[in-house]
């Protein structure tokens, strides 16, 4: 994969990159800025190298329709105001995309300076499944640039015009964050040192069918929480109560204690759960075993038995991929379970094994309950992204940065 150092002397160049901004807001406030403070390495170095930077990223959803639509709420003001105090000076926001304002703003940007364009999303063709409108708009990106750097690993799993189009048009490299990503994220796909454990939570099956299959393959223990674990449970023939069910599912997770069974890999379930009486109910109504939910009842958690089997599943790893939480953490009735799972891999971790966190709720658990970062190996800025590559799969942004391109 091709590096900043493949794109030469760097001095008074504008360099585009495509960042991963994504950010959580509230009444526009970020209450975790992790992803802008993430992209500060390449940034330095592209401005200690004597670049001008122009930052591309995306916020949210936003639904364009003819053309570019600007949403407030989506607006990368507050992105770029944030990374303005984490690097020490005024980052520039244009008020578009590829238009006036963009233009004129990085017909100004001088070297040692940083401009952010609003909202990639703010304009359809970035997403378009039609590569001649997606082109389109990466070739008015190109135009504003010297050399692309791809460092926002949160999207890489996308053909995107900012993320796979613009990099056949540029001289292309990935940033210190992707290359990190990839480099850490292969330590658990290419021959990881074993034990090998992983832990999958949140609250789908269904969002994590081909790695779960890909990992039966690969992995020695596959340790399952979260709601995804009601329909284990109920593959196994317990009942579930009014949890989260996939019904749909139970067919393929059978399938799969089977396959897991026949290759001798562990799958471990939680032996007990913390129940309420409904999701929004004010307390928990106790904790029961996994194997006896009372049918009127909702799994919230894993239980505290469950929380010391799996660190005790944890504690001989030499390699471990976490994706999920155990429970509805954001409720601390209900973080307990999650908080086990993530001291128990601070405590592998400790003791010589390399952990991976692969982003999403995972990232954003460690951080909300006041976990120490430095704890795990590698904390991935990417969910999906980083499943993907669990997966096995191919990614477009990483494809077009390989050394062949």
């Amino acid at each position: 994969m091709k590096t900043i150092a493949t794109l030469g002397d760097l001095t008074g160049k504008k360099v585009l990159v495509r960042s991963d901004f994504n950010v959580p807001l509230k009444e526009g406030v970020i209450t975790d800025d992790g992803r802008i403070r993430a992209a500060l390495p390449t940034l330095n170095a592209l401005l200690d190298a004597g670049a001008a930077v122009i930052v591309t990223a995306h916020l949210g959803r936003p639904k364009p329709v003819d053309g570019f639509t600007f949403e407030e709420k989506f607006s990368l003001a507050p992105a770029a105001a944030r990374l303005g105090e984490l690097l020490g000076k005024d980052v520039k926001l244009a008020a578009d995309l590829t238009g006036p304002s963009a233009q004129e703003t990085v017909a100004a940007l001088q070297p040692g300076e940083v401009a952010m364009l609003e909202n990639v999303r703010f304009d359809p063709r970035e997403t378009s499944k039609v590569d001649a409108e997606r082109e389109a708009q990466a070739a008015e990106l190109a135009a504003l640039a010297d050399a692309f750097v791809s460092d926002g690993f949160g999207v890489v799993h996308r053909k995107q015009a900012s993320v796979y189009d613009v990099a056949k048009l540029l001289p292309a490299a990935a940033g210190t964050l992707v290359f990190k990503e990839v480099d850490s994220l292969s330590r658990a796909t290419t021959d990881p040192e074993r034990p090998y454990v992983v832990v999958l939570g949140g609250s789908k099956v269904s969002d994590k069918l081909g790695v779960i299959s890909n990992l039966i393959e690969k992995a020695d223990r596959l340790l399952i929480g979260g709601g995804m674990m009601f329909t284990f449970l109920k593959a196994q023939g317990h009942e579930v109560g009014t949890s989260l069910l996939e019904a749909d599912q139970i067919e393929t997770v059978q399938g799969y204690l089977a396959r897991a069974a026949e290759r001798g890999v562990e799958i471990v379930l939680p032996v007990d759960v913390v129940v309420a009486d409904a999701f929004d109910a004010p307390a928990p109504a106790g904790v029961v075993a996994a194997d006896a939910i009372p049918a009127d009842k909702i799994g919230l958690d894993i239980g505290p038995a469950s929380g010391e089997l799996f660190a005790a599943k944890l504690a001989d790893a030499k390699t471990i991929a976490w994706n999920g939480p155990m429970g509805v953490f954001e409720r601390p009735e209900y973080a307990a379970g999650t908080r086990a799972v993530a001291e128990g891999i601070i405590a592998a971790t400790s003791n010589g094994g390399f952990s991976i966190v692969g982003g999403g709720d995972s990232a954003a658990a460690v951080r909300i309950l006041g976990l120490d970062e430095d704890g795990f190996s590698h904390i991935s800025t990417g969910g999906g992204a980083s499943l993907e590559l669990l997966e096995g799969k191919v990614l477009p942004g990483i494809d077009v940065l390989s050394d062949e391109n």
